[in-house]
């Protein structure tokens, strides 16, 4: 599997983890986050979250040292009476569940993890799609190619 499935996958499997509607969480996404896209009219169950793997850049530095940048965007997807509010405090569970976690295990074999993870943007659909509620989340994941 590719550095770039694998830390999408890994991504995905975290979060199922974290936000079950515990203490430090209010959503629970009863396993309903997953690493490949689906637009809103496809999503059957909700609250889901959508993760895919974007754009790549590498920074090459001395010593045979290589950081690799990888975009990933999340797409959140929420239905209900509540749903904008919903959808909202779905991201900041999300961003909550990213901050508390920006070292992530990609690859338990070979030990490979990330170097920190950061939300880029956030952007929503604003209530347009009402009853459903759309949110994106950019975040730039780094971490160092192995030589």
């Amino acid at each position: 599997m590719s550095k770039r499935s694998s830390i999408t996958k890994a991504l995905s499997t975290k979060i199922n983890e974290l936000l079950v509607g515990d203490n430090n969480y209010t959503t629970n996404l009863y396993n309903n986050c997953y690493p490949y896209l689906k637009f809103w009219d496809e999503v059957d169950n909700f609250p889901s979250i959508y993760i895919t793997p974007g754009s790549e850049t590498r920074e090459y530095l001395p010593s045979n040292f290589t950081w690799g940048f990888l975009n990933l965007s999340v797409k959140l997807y929420c239905k209900g009476e509540n749903s904008s509010q919903d959808l909202e405090t779905l991201l900041e569970d999300f961003e909550n569940a990213i901050d508390a976690n920006r070292v992530l295990t990609y690859d338990d074999v070979n030990s490979l993890e990330t170097t920190e993870i950061l939300v880029v943007s956030i952007t929503t659909d604003e209530g347009l799609l009402a009853p459903y509620a759309v949110g994106e989340i950019n975040l730039q994941v780094r971490y160092e190619l192995p030589q």
